[in-house]
């Protein structure tokens, strides 16, 4: 109708009979909400694990380890840790007693340290090994001419050879005796004494 018509281009906007402006981006879709882990970083401490229960972290220690958190530790770390008769083996206080002795022996533990034995009746290393003890075998002992002695009384056997002991006389192989035991058996002048014949007037 002989009237102009004005429009904005594609991509325009605004009132075509002043100006037309880009049409503005659309408004970017609504974020999602920020879901935060409540584990990371872990506030449980070493030897620990941590679990989201409902948006907060449950600790616990881990497997083998025991104590609570943050002070999760294993069950030993040196022997004092453990029992006397136990011993800390990677981190467990155990027996150490298996493998350690020899085939045949017996073992007992003394402050932590397996000590080995051979039972009785055995001998061996018991380290290595223990085995029965051999049967005793009595030494052959050489004839002895003085076991038993041939000789009497007061007298002394020497291979087989007897005499009279110091200050004994008479024959060894029947008996020794004193010089005297009565004064009939000194000569008249002298008497016995002190098993001697003897001067009695001195004193």
């Amino acid at each position: 109708n002989h009237s102009p018509i004005c429009s904005c281009n594609p991509g325009f906007t605004g009132d075509p009979f002043s100006r037309c402006f880009p049409v503005p981006p659309p408004p970017p879709p609504p974020a999602d909400p920020i879901i935060r882990d409540p584990c990371v970083p872990s506030p449980c401490g070493p030897n620990s694990q941590c679990r989201d229960i409902g948006g907060s972290p449950s600790c616990s220690c881990l497997p083998d380890y025991q104590g609570t958190p943050p002070n999760c530790r294993p069950e030993c770390t040196i022997n004092p840790d453990c029992p006397s008769n136990q011993a800390c083996m990677r981190q467990k206080c155990r027996d150490p007693c298996p493998g350690s002795c020899g085939a045949g022996a017996q073992c007992n533990v003394i402050n932590h340290t397996p000590v080995c034995t051979c039972p009785e009746g055995y001998t061996g290393d018991p380290f290595t090994s223990c085995f029965p003890k051999p049967p005793d075998v009595e030494p052959v002992q050489a004839s002895d001419p003085c076991n038993p002695s041939p000789c009497g009384p007061n007298a002394q056997c020497n291979n087989g050879i007897c005499t009279c002991l110091p200050e004994y006389q008479g024959d060894p192989y029947s008996g020794c005796r004193p010089e005297c035991v009565i004064n009939t058996d000194c000569p008249r002048d002298r008497a016995c004494i002190r098993n001697k014949c003897q001067d009695p007037c001195p004193g």
